[in-house]
Order: structure tokens, then C-alpha cells, then sequence
């Protein structure tokens, strides 16, 4: 795009051809929720905006903020990419999208419950048998348990897109290890430190009540009546792409980040915690490893990632484990694609976000509509995350095409199929006094335990690369903070002391 000749953004010259940009209509006018931003960011000359970049940068770096890319059998700790300009949704929409996300999350928490009991969606004809027999994530091991509040994804990360008619979808949900939360919060630092001006005069919405809102919910769901339940974060540790984040919200939340060396399960099927001061008894565990390392006595026996007998003591209901093992089953894309079915047989309700519309290839019909219009379609695996393992059909070659056309014939249970959206679009900084459009996506956090909670907005990934699609940060994606704007601050008219205005 142009720049004014002073050399800041001049957002009449700005486009984002046939997408739907969230901060600037395709007249050129910024949105009602982005005009004061949008305002600012053009008052500032390029010089400034680059220094305000630089800033942004530097603070990052400062403060410590990572991801970790596995490359080549290597780890490589990158510091977290940040672009300046915010996301900005309106308050009343987004106090919709919430009341969806919620909804959701208690039809998922249902499901997973009754799929562990008594399976009543698969008798009364609403879900194939085969879809859970046949489930990667569903763990014989929690048939017949009864978690705390009765609830097994306390936190799930939904990711939200919006297509081109400017509405919300629900793209996928995460309820094994979700993560970004922390990026979120170290996002909005950064922004109240590049841009403190705006904080002071424009009612954006806080994110920072997010730790004692989790720590709550943790705290809710101890198996032990005690005012101080003993809470710890289970890391895989220093290694794993995730690292920064567990440390982060341990420190957050003043709970011990402990390693599976760390934990000891007694004969009394209690967890304890070594201490220099002896074991100390463990009632919940926020556990950021995958259910086939958590307990070598029942799962993969040569884990060291977890403590034997783990599995033991949340059976007997002696610690909580968050998010409960057996979790993952209602974070199959292929059920995925039966959540709004389960929103209605569950809750009794029409579900408040839509889907995403998808092509389960296990159906003969959908798999033959799949595999003729491969090149016009994304193609996923139904428990891959992070963007691995698929296909975008428009950006690949045929010889890709060919190759998932044969992964699918294969094994259709494994793979559903969803159009290649046409993914929103919100202005990055790409240079001195220039922005550009890219693609985006929202992944915001829910809560469920004796309550529920959703954040203020979530993390905002952008896709970095013109024209990609792709927003992970392990493959060339950003993030952007997240503002949720609400009805301008009034003003209040200081007065002097014999009442008038000063």
C-alpha cells in the first residue's frame, strides 16, 4: 500500500481485495471498533511507527517471551514474533462469542462424560460406535470415573476464524494440552508498554484476571476439602516447545512447576511431592503432557515424562488431574464435526457458533465428493495439531494431491475435509510507515470447573507470510495482542474546590 508523504499509513490506499479485513472496510474507512486506533496508528509518521516496532521487539526479547521449534533434530528457541498493530473486536460481539464458547465447552464436558458411562449419544443413533472404538484419544482406562464437578476439559482452547461474510466459526477444539494462553497476557504487556497512550484514554478490556480465574478453577476442583489445596504444574520440561508457558503460569498462579521425577504415588494411591522438607500431598495437577506419558504403570511403559501410578490415584479420586486423561476423545476432528448435534441433544439448545463446514471422508458419499475436489479443499488428520499433516489443496502440487488422495482411501476414519476458507484478514506493519493485509485466526480460552470463564479476547495468530494461510508460529506465523473495546471512557471534569471546572 501507499504511505502518506509524511511517511505514515494512509488507510484509503490500504486493500485487502475479496477478504474481509476486521480493521478496514474495502471503502478504506476503519470499522466502528478500530476507528480510534486506526486513527493513531495513521498519525504516527513511519519513523515513528518503525521505532514503536523496534520497541516492540526489543521488549519481547527483554522480557523473556520464546517458542521453541524443533528443526532437524534440533531445538531452537526463537524469540515470540509480534506485530504492533492490535486486533480489535467490539465488546457486544465478542460478549456473544463468549456466551457460544461456553455453551460449547458444557456440551463438549457432557459428551466426554457420558462417553465414559453410559454412552447414551451412541444408543440413541447420534454417533457411530465405530467413531469411538475407533478413537486415537479414547482411554478404556476412564471408563466408569468419576472426575471432580463431574467435569474432564477444564480448559479448552477453541480456534475461531472468521470467513468472508465477517462471522465467527469454530475451526477446531483443543482439549488435550491446549496452549498460547500465555503468549496472550505477554502479548498485552508488550502493547501497554509500545503503546501507553492508548490504554489511558480508550476502554480496552483487561486479559490479566486470566491466572486467578484458572487458579480458581484448579482450586475448585480438589478432591480435598482443605482452604489451601496443594496445586503443581507437570512439565515434560526445559525441552519442549511449551516450556516458556509452563513456567510462566507457574510463576503466575504461585504454584510449584514440578517434572514427573518429582511426584511420588504412595500405597495409599496419594500423590506426594518431594520437598526438601519430605513429601508433601498433592491434590490437583495441571498436566501439560499427552495422556500416553503421564503413567508408565498404565500407559507407556517407558515414559519418564510422568509418575507411576498416577492413573491409581485419579481413579480413586485422590488427586484431579486437569485436563482429566481421556479427555482428547472430544478432540477428534472427526467428532468435531458433531458438536452442534451434541449442543442440541446435551444443553437442548441451537448452538450459538457455528462450525466450520466439514466432509467426514469416512462417509462413502462425502469421501467421493473429497477426493474429486481435493485441489479445491484442506484436507486435515483427525488428531494432528499445529497444522501438521495437512493439506491446503490450493497451494499444493498434484503430486501432494495424489498422495492425501491415497491417505484417504486408506484410512477415511482418519481425515475430514473442510473448504479452503476465505480467511480474514487484518493489517500488519511490513515496513516504514507500510501495512499489508494477513490472514488470522483467534484461539480464546474457556474455563470449566465449579464455574465457567472465558477469556477477553485470546491469542490472535496472524500469518506473517503474504498470501499464507498458515498461522502456527513453529511455521512462520505472528501474533498480534488482542483488544476487546468496549463504550468510550467518559471523561470526568476535574473541579476546583468553589465548583468550577479546572
Amino acid at each position: 500500500m501507499s504511505v502518506k508523504e509524511s511517511g505514515s499509513i494512509d488507510w484509503s490506499q490500504y486493500s485487502a481485495g475479496a477478504f474481509y479485513d476486521e480493521m478496514i472496510t474495502p471503502k478504506g474507512n476503519p470499522r466502528k471498533a478500530c476507528k480510534a486506533i486506526a486513527k493513531h496508528i495513521a498519525s504516527l509518521s513511519g519513523e515513528e511507527l518503525e521505532a514503536r516496532r523496534i520497541a516492540a521487539e526489543n521488549t519481547v526479547r527483554d522480557m523473556g517471551v520464546s517458542f521453541t521449534v524443533y528443526s532437524d533434530g534440533e531445538n531452537i528457541d526463537r524469540v515470540w514474533p509480534f506485530d504492533l498493530i492490535p486486533r480489535v473486536i467490539d465488546a457486544d460481539e465478542w460478549e456473544r462469542t463468549a456466551t457460544g464458547l461456553k455453551q460449547r465447552l458444557r456440551a463438549l464436558n457432557c459428551f466426554i462424560d457420558d462417553v465414559y458411562h453410559e454412552q447414551k449419544i451412541i444408543k440413541d443413533g447420534l454417533l457411530p460406535e465405530y467413531l469411538i472404538k475407533e478413537s486415537k484419544n479414547f482411554r478404556p482406562e476412564c471408563v466408569g470415573v468419576n472426575p471432580p464437578q463431574g467435569v474432564w476439559a477444564h480448559i479448552c482452547g477453541c480456534d475461531l476464524v472468521r470467513d468472508s461474510d465477517g462471522k465467527f466459526y469454530v475451526l477446531e477444539d483443543n482439549l488435550r494440552v491446549p496452549s498460547g494462553v500465555a503468549y496472550m497476557l505477554e502479548n498485552r504487556e508488550v502493547s501497554k508498554r509500545v503503546l501507553p497512550e492508548f490504554f489511558e484514554t480508550n476502554n480496552i478490556l483487561p486479559v490479566d484476571t486470566y491466572p486467578r480465574k484458572l487458579l480458581e478453577t484448579l482450586i475448585s476442583v480438589s478432591p480435598r476439602e482443605t482452604r489451601q489445596p496443594v496445586i503443581v504444574l507437570l512439565t515434560p520440561g526445559i525441552y519442549n516447545s511449551a516450556y516458556f508457558e509452563h513456567a510462566f503460569l507457574a510463576q503466575q498462579l504461585g504454584i510449584e512447576l514440578v517434572e514427573g521425577s518429582d511426584l511420588f504415588v504412595d500405597t495409599d494411591d496419594c500423590v506426594y511431592m518431594k520437598t526438601i522438607g519430605g513429601l508433601e500431598r498433592v491434590d490437583v495437577i495441571y498436566r501439560r503432557i499427552d495422556d500416553l506419558f503421564l503413567d508408565p504403570e498404565v500407559f507407556i511403559e517407558d515414559s519418564v515424562l510422568g509418575a507411576k501410578g498416577l492413573m491409581r490415584a485419579w481413579q480413586a479420586g485422590n488427586v484431579a488431574l486437569v485436563n482429566a486423561p481421556g479427555a482428547g476423545v472430544a478432540d477428534d476432528k472427526v467428532i468435531y464435526a458433531y458438536v452442534p448435534q451434541m449442543v442440541e441433544y446435551y444443553l437442548g439448545e441451537k448452538a450459538i457458533l457455528p462450525n466450520v463446514k466439514t466432509y467426514l471422508c469416512e462417509d462413502p458419499k462425502q469421501r467421493e465428493y473429497v477426493l474429486e475436489h481435493i485441489a479445491e479443499l484442506v484436507v486435515k488428520p483427525a488428531n494432528e495439531s499445529g497444522g501438521y499433516g495437512m493439506l491446503v489443496g490450493p497451494h499444493a502440487s498434484k503430486k501432494d494431491h495424489e498422495a492425501f488422495r491415497k491417505l484417504v482411501q486408506e484410512n477415511p476414519r482418519n481425515y475430514i475435509a473442510q473448504p479452503t476458507l476465505a480467511l480474514s484478514t487484518t493489517p500488519v506493519i511490513t515496513g516504514p510507515g507500510s501495512a499489508e493485509p494477513r490472514h488470522l485466526d483467534l484461539r480464546p480460552f474457556v474455563l470449566q470447573g465449579s464455574k465457567l470463564d472465558v477469556t477477553t479476547g485470546g491469542l490472535t495468530r496472524v500469518a506473517l507470510k503474504k498470501g499464507s494461510l498458515v498461522v502456527n508460529s513453529s511455521q512462520g506465523g505472528g501474533s498480534k495482542d488482542t483488544w476487546i473495546v468496549g463504550a468510550p471512557k467518559k471523561v470526568t471534569a476535574k473541579t476546583t474546590g468553589k465548583g468550577g471546572a479546572k
